[in-house]
């Protein structure tokens, strides 16, 4: 491994980690996680009215006279938005296009994980058979690997095919 391979990933580590950490704090849970987690849960609400369901939300609750879900930590985008940061963070290129990459990167995120999180009442409602499925591994997986995916692309461009210089 090159030493520019080995500072990257030291970086990108250690950001992870201190984000980890950072959201597992009750506080920063209960001012930050929990209320962002609402809003989208009332987001989806509106989108899941606009597809015609009659849903009706309560904190992180969705729920209809067919079905209801309780969003969770690991169900409102976090991990996947945490790995991307952590990942542009620890890249080395220009701070401008980081926070380029990472106000579109996040935006595109919670715009897939709204979509997931539609998707998935929808699923409960109208296909509870495969409900679970979708829930624990097609949307989680997808969502990380979106992640990883708008990573790489970014890091081509950001990066000039490798020719970036090392930004602090």
């Amino acid at each position: 491994m090159q030493p520019a391979q080995k500072k990257f990933l030291i970086r990108f580590v250690a950001a992870l980690g201190a984000f980890y950490l950072l959201v597992a704090i009750q506080p920063v849970n209960d001012r930050v996680v929990v209320p962002f987690t609402e809003l989208l849960v009332r987001v989806s609400t509106v989108l899941l009215a606009a597809l015609g369901e009659r849903t009706q939300s309560f904190g992180t609750i969705i729920q209809s006279p067919a079905f209801a879900v309780d969003v969770k930590n690991g169900c409102n985008g976090i991990e996947a938005a945490l790995l991307l940061v952590a990942a542009m963070l620890a890249f080395p290129a220009p701070a401008k296009q980081r926070m380029l990459g990472i106000v579109a990167g996040l935006a595109l995120i919670q715009g897939v994980n709204l979509f997931r999180i539609v998707s998935l009442f929808w699923l409960g409602v109208h296909h509870r058979d495969v409900f679970e499925l979708f829930h624990a591994a097609v949307w989680q997986t997808a969502l990380i690997l979106l992640a990883v995916g708008i990573f790489l692309a970014w890091s081509r461009r950001a990066g000039g095919g490798g020719r970036a210089e090392a930004s602090g």
